[in-house]
């Protein structure tokens, strides 16, 4: 594992310098979106919507978008200058029962390794930690944001669980809950809890759950490669330029105007350059025959 943040736990007057990685990492079979025809990759570009170009990630900021459509444009250097008093510091401010803690809170989980100088201060935290039987509540910031966390210990390391905000947590206000509630029998309440009993265990063990449709698409794509079913896309030669369907339908509207008024323009014109045309002469009118 790779150490993604350095810093410290505080914890009154002890500083406990460490280093954090993910707990957790992603299984899932990572797909790209190809073109089905030839299996070249479909790629995208980051372009301005006002003129089109394509910008570079230096020229990129942030922006907040106010309900009239204006936009308060923000830079990095901005960001970096807003007060973020614990972004290299897990500030450990209380400790609460773990069940006090609901786990619609619970964002990201993250192991906390002791630095080579702070083995002993990290071991001391971790045994009395886990003595207590609870778990310490702390602020941290991790990628410029600023969290509540919750330190327990977890397989003799510590563990840190970014948390949401309480006003990031919705209330579930469905219609349901405004009526009456149905009138349940005894013996359906019963039931239910007969059929909880049949599948209880005594605790949990993930192992021995598995992910049955990421094995059946490994076996799939493993089919296939022994099968050789497989494409080798052509070496691209040049990048294709990415252009906005707005823009390009905007520029043909105005090609197509500017022909149509060309055209039209060039056609009267020539009505103009040309002599005017001569009146016929009335045709004589034929004397009558003497009889």
């Amino acid at each position: 594992m790779r150490a993604m943040w350095k810093g410290s736990v505080s914890f009154g007057l002890v500083s406990i310098p460490i280093q954090l990685y993910a707990a957790t990492e992603n299984k899932n079979v990572s797909l790209r979106q190809v073109h089905e025809a030839d299996g070249g990759r479909i790629q995208y570009k980051r372009f301005c919507t006002i003129d089109g170009e394509e910008v570079p990630y230096a020229e990129i900021a942030k922006g907040y978008e106010l309900p009239d459509g204006e936009m308060v444009v923000i830079t990095d250097a901005e960001m970096a200058e807003l007060p973020l008093p614990t972004q290299r510091t897990i500030d450990v401010l209380e400790f609460v029962p773990l069940e006090s803690i609901d786990p619609i809170q619970y964002d990201r989980t993250y192991y906390l390794e002791p630095q080579k100088n702070a083995v002993k201060p990290y071991v001391v935290l971790r045994d009395a930690l886990h003595k207590s039987s609870q778990v310490a509540i702390a602020k941290v910031a991790v990628r410029q944001r600023e969290s509540m966390a919750v330190l327990r210990v977890h397989a003799d390391v510590l563990v840190m669980t970014t948390m949401l905000w309480p006003d990031e947590v919705r209330e579930p206000d469905f219609p349901f809950l405004r009526d009456d509630p149905p009138q349940i029998r005894p013996q359906e309440l019963s039931m239910a809890g007969s059929l909880i009993d049949s599948l209880a265990e005594p605790v949990f063990e993930p192992d021995k759950y598995r992910d049955h449709y990421r094995e059946a698409l490994e076996q799939m794509i493993e089919a296939k490669v022994a099968g050789e079913e497989t494409t080798k896309p052509a070496a691209v030669t040049a990048k294709a330029d990415v252009v906005d369907l707005m823009a390009a339908l905007q520029a043909s509207v105005d090609a197509a105007k500017k022909s149509r008024d060309a055209k039209s323009s060039s056609e009267e014109s020539d009505e103009d350059a040309k002599p005017p045309a001569k009146k016929k002469a009335a045709p004589r009118k034929r004397a009558p025959k003497s009889a």
